[in-house]
């Protein structure tokens, strides 16, 4: 894996400054490779079932079987089928590429090496956790030690109104900002179409971009969009766990505007149908592309609500449907914002977990004590951590890798505009988590 990563390096500087052919030749060819991915991730969709997150291209392409189990020869097959698309990929080489084709380059090819990943984990091997997070995710995540989380803990300590251990104060402190199960569905419309109100002053979506929402339970996430392709998604929220006011706009944002529903909106027509390129029909869920989504739609929330514009809306629009008493908002922001330091606790939970460094029970044990999780919280945790593995980590290195990226090229809180656009221009075209470092 690391020996075609180091190709990918070559060739990428081979295609920068290589021969000039026709740039119509060097796109004819690489759409056939492109198509041949397309089929490659609805293949292993079939043995792989949570693969394919979304696909909204030919219906005939579409495999017979909807699952099924993957022997030796199914496994070699596949894994054959990666390695020739890989090499076709560098056979590219030789093409002198702009831009926007290199950056498409990059991304098929890192796309493949997730998939070659994924085919290798079907036999049952997985890498150690940061191997994994390189291979599917194209990144590395930096470790944080349980010194760093005490001193997140401490500084709760000293803000948490009453006495007492801190994790028992954190949940007594949110419990007044709960939403009532019976309200929900009004907060979360009001949320929805604030941020959809702000993302369309800033971003042309297609006319006829929609949205479904249903409320489920029995998941391993708070939230899901499920794009159906034509600009329209199927988004779920799962009520399982208290649902707290400031939830409202996350998910909102997140799965919706200016997050996912924004960004499939924007591959779907600027890439896949404008353009042709027909890698953007399908989503391939253990893959770079999923780092970019989840860092896009988490920064999104802070480009959508800029400085106090968040709670100015939530004070004057959600807790009047809320019924909740908004005098200690203020506060209840400086706790979440020490809060949301902790998540990394995930990170370092799913890292020793998948290593097999914690068993079962002490993985819940440290997220409670240095996550400060309820024991439900940090149970359902394992539960994402057994289905979807390293994912967790393009929650919160996906957004620190976005923000760092936009703000270091002066999409800074005082430039608005221009963090607009730059988070635009994420959306829209093929970028991958290493070209942001």
């Amino acid at each position: 894996m690391k020996l075609k990563v180091l190709l990918l390096c070559a060739f990428l500087i081979l295609l920068s400054c290589g021969e000039k052919k026709s740039t119509g030749e060097l796109e004819t060819q690489m759409n056939k490779i492109a198509e041949d991915y397309v089929k490659l991730v609805l293949k292993i969709g079939v043995y792989d079932a949570d693969f394919v997150d979304a696909y909204f291209g030919p219906e005939e392409w579409k495999p017979e079987n909807e699952s099924a189990e993957a022997d030796s020869t199914v496994v070699n097959d596949l894994n054959d089928e990666v390695d020739r698309l890989l090499n076709e990929l560098e056979q590219l080489a030789q093409y002198k590429a702009d831009e926007l084709l290199t950056m498409r380059y990059r991304y098929l090819y890192k796309q493949l090496l997730a998939a070659k990943t994924r085919v290798m984990m079907l036999r049952g091997i997985n890498l150690p956790f940061d191997q994994e997070t390189t291979a599917l995710y194209d990144v590395q995540v930096p470790s944080y030690t349980n010194e760093y989380f005490e001193n997140i803990i401490n500084e709760l300590d000293k803000i948490l109104p009453g006495k007492g251990a801190v994790d028992e104060r954190l949940l007594n402190f949110k419990s007044a900002f709960i939403i009532p199960e019976d309200r929900i569905d009004n907060v979360f419309n009001a949320a929805i179409e604030e941020c959809r109100k702000r993302t369309l002053q800033q971003i042309k979506l297609p006319e006829n971009e929609s949205f479904k929402v249903e409320y489920v339970k029995n998941k391993p996430w708070g939230a899901y969009n499920w794009y159906k392709g034509n600009s329209f998604s199927l988004i779920q929220v799962n009520t399982d766990l208290p649902i707290y006011i400031d939830r409202a706009i996350d998910l909102a944002a997140h799965e919706g505007y200016p997050g996912h529903h924004v960004y499939n909106a924007l591959l779907e027509n600027k890439l896949a149908k404008e353009r042709g390129w027909i890698e953007f029909t399908v989503y391939a869920l253990f893959s770079p592309q999923s780092l970019i989504a989840e860092g896009t739609a988490n920064y999104g929330i802070d480009v959508a609500f800029p400085g106090n514009s968040r709670i100015e809306f939530e004070k004057e629009v959600l807790f009047p449907l809320t019924g909740l008493n908004p005098d200690n908002t203020e506060l209840y922001y400086k706790v979440l914002e020490l809060q949301n330091k902790l998540n990394y606790s995930s990170t370092e939970a799913a890292r020793n977990y998948l290593d097999e460094n914690w068993t079962k029970d002490e993985t819940i044990a440290w997220l409670q004590r240095y996550g400060l999780r309820s024991k439900e919280n940090a149970e359902r945790n394992i539960t994402f951590f057994d289905k979807y593995r390293a994912y967790i980590i393009n929650y919160s290195y996906g957004l620190d890798l976005v923000r760092a990226y936009i703000e270091r090229n002066g999409g800074t809180a005082d430039n608005p505009v221009k963090r607009w656009r730059l988070f635009e221009d994420l959306l829209s075209k093929p970028y991958t988590p290493a070209s942001l470092q």
